[in-house]
């Protein structure tokens, strides 16, 4: 079935293909802001308002400037009459309200914007929030989580910053080229076809500019996402590093990719910075004709004096705009590449979203579960995982999976959850293929402790209680209870109440396991997952921990995956993994009897230890 559209908004981008260059991303978010359309439409009609009431202040200049030439002329001439200060006041207070009117309307397409823009961060933030819930597991093994984290923050800071600023400077641009070009044809043409002269120059440079330095600012968002995943691997990792004195090498790895950066983003501004220098010059050279030529025209006597410094702030406000949609062409380069960057992870394929067939609260779940002939294999593999994977699960029963490393073990979990979708055969739950089932209702029946405690910035308190957030807290004490937890909890100077860091940094690893058996013991889902639950805690705890794991196992399936495998003696049943198969099942004792490949595996460990 199809995949839920990567975004919720009418006008998003549902059904598109991905943005490969500036046109098709522009569509795009043109497409994404179209739902803003009439506050838009305010924006650019405030924009406008404010434009004009602006142009018009030089025209009304000019005729106080004229009044004042012809009052100087009247009184070097000795006529009659002088200068008329009660006009020329006047038309200085019109002047004042003017651009009263214009700063109001200023304001109020300013204010309009910023809530658009922040709307339009919020929204992009939440939609790429919702996407990463529904990719695949597939998506986050080929992609590094910096990257992932510089298209919700940079990008999307980005897109936002400019769309504030973008938006309402392109339409006060556009209004003043038209506007003044208006007035200028209404005080000379002859002016104004020579001031004309140096548009098509201007635009050549721009759009020349524009093609050249395109291609750097995509690579300098691509190459920002890069680095801020070389930043967030070294720095989660940073123990590791400094472990194995690995710090001049992950400074020369985190230069190669910061000086990609530098030297795209280099170009790119460079490039871009080129602009304002050439549309400056060529707007100069236009002005200096202009002022000879107006010069000219005053001394025959077919303009006024008024009309001159009136044309020539025109001219300075005709150049102005020119240059602003220079500077525009650099803010767009960067909103649109990182609008690229947003669109293409919105548009990232999803984990099917089908409604399933039946529902939990429909079934009363025992835990039966079968695999039959499974077979996968990863994407970006070719060889299979799984090759030919059979076996039938009692409910209730306590399940280990051995076998050595790259057997398929964690892989068997994953398909059970469905993270990852079969290649053939398939997997029945209680008699029902599993895929009849939504994945939200299916992993409702799972909890899980992996070998890697994962623990979020919040309360211990809180930690727990994501296995079950309507839990009280004197549930999430019992469960900690039952996780040997509690003790080392109250030692804490906040007992319940103390804030972990990120990924539990202040807790040692052995403790943050313990908070996660806590967790699934809380969460009380009818089939369990240990993943090498107890790899991370000292001889005496994991004693303590196993009689716990017996209690919380007591009538619920539970698959055990262990290396350690005098950790599984117990279970009803062992699955003997290799190369994707299972090569031998049965209990502990049949299988040591039959004296074959778990046997072996189980004596290889005595040996190490003893040759320790």
């Amino acid at each position: 079935m199809s995949a839920k559209p990567a975004h919720p908004h009418p006008g998003g981008i549902k059904g598109r293909e991905k943005a490969k260059n500036f046109k098709g991303s522009a569509k795009k978010l043109l497409s994404y802001l179209s739902e803003y359309r009439l506050p838009m439409i305010l924006v650019m009609a405030a924009a406008a308002v404010s434009t004009v009431f602006s142009i018009a202040g030089p025209k009304v200049l000019a005729l106080a400037t004229d009044e004042l030439a012809g009052g100087i002329m009247r009184i070097v001439t000795g006529a009659q009459g002088g200068i008329d200060f009660g006009y020329i006041g006047t038309i200085l207070i019109l002047m004042g309200g003017i651009y009263l009117f214009s700063a109001a309307f200023s304001y109020l397409q300013g204010h309009v914007m910023a809530g658009i823009s922040t709307k339009v961060s919020y929204q992009l933030r939440n939609a790429i929030e919702e996407k990463l819930n529904r990719l695949p597991i597939s998506y986050f093994h080929r992609t590094s989580q910096g990257d992932v984290l510089s298209r919700i923050t940079n990008d999307v800071d980005t897109l936002s910053g400019s769309l504030s600023q973008s938006v309402t400077q392109l339409v006060t641009s556009v209004c003043t080229l038209l506007g003044v070009l208006i007035m200028m044809l209404s005080i000379s043409w002859q002016l104004t076809l020579l001031a004309l002269c140096i548009v098509p120059l201007s635009l050549a440079f721009v759009l020349l500019i524009v093609r050249l330095s395109q291609k750097y600012f995509r690579g300098q968002q691509k190459y920002l996402g890069a680095v801020n995943g070389r930043v967030e691997e070294m720095y989660g990792g940073h123990l590791i590093v400094k472990a194995f004195g690995r710090e001049e090498e992950t400074v020369r790895a985190f230069d190669k990719e910061n000086e990609k950066l530098y030297t795209a983003g280099w170009k790119a501004q460079f490039l871009s910075g080129l602009m304002m220098p050439v549309m400056n010059f060529v707007g100069n050279l236009g002005y200096a004709v202009i002022c000879m030529a107006g010069a000219a025209m005053a001394a025959g006597g077919t303009m006024t004096i008024g009309g001159i410094q009136a044309f020539i702030q025109y001219v300075r406000s005709f150049t102005m705009p020119i240059n602003q949609l220079a500077n525009l062409s650099n803010q767009f380069q960067m909103t649109v590449a990182a609008a690229e960057r947003i669109f293409e992870f919105l548009e990232e394929k999803e984990e099917s979203g089908e409604e399933g067939k039946l529902t939990m609260d429909q079934m009363d779940i025992r835990g039966d579960i079968t695999f039959e002939h499974i077979r996968f294999r990863y994407e970006d593999s070719e060889e299979p995982v799984i090759r030919d994977f059979s076996a039938r699960i009692k409910a209730g029963q306590k399940v280990a999976i051995v076998g050595p490393t790259g057997a398929g073990k964690t892989t068997i979990v994953k398909l059970l959850m469905r993270f990852h979708d079969l290649d053939s055969g398939r997997i029945l739950l209680d008699g029902r293929p599993i895929t009849d089932f939504s994945r939200r209702e299916l992993r409702r029946e799972f909890a899980m402790v992996l070998q890697d405690a994962w623990l979020y910035h919040g309360s211990i308190l809180e930690n727990i209680r994501y296995g079950k957030l309507t839990a009280s807290e004197e549930e999430v004490v019992n469960a900690a209870k039952a996780a040997m937890a509690h003790h080392f909890i109250q030692t804490l100077p906040e007992g319940y109440q103390t804030l972990l860091s990120e990924e539990g940094a202040n807790v040692s690893q052995g403790q943050k396991q313990l908070l996660t058996i806590a967790r699934a013991i809380l969460s009380d889902a009818s089939i369990l997952i240990l993943d090498e639950a107890t790899s991370s805690v000292d001889t005496r705890t994991e004693v303590l921990l196993q009689r716990a794991m017996d209690r919380l196992m007591q009538g619920r399936t539970s698959f055990i995956i262990a290396h350690r495998l005098s950790t599984i003696r117990e279970a009803d049943l062992i699955l003997c993994m290799k190369d994707g198969d299972i090569v031998e099942q049965g209990t502990h004792e049949e299988l040591m009897e039959i004296n074959g490949f778990y046997a072996s595996l189980y004596n290889s460990q005595f040996e190490t230890l003893s040759a320790s």
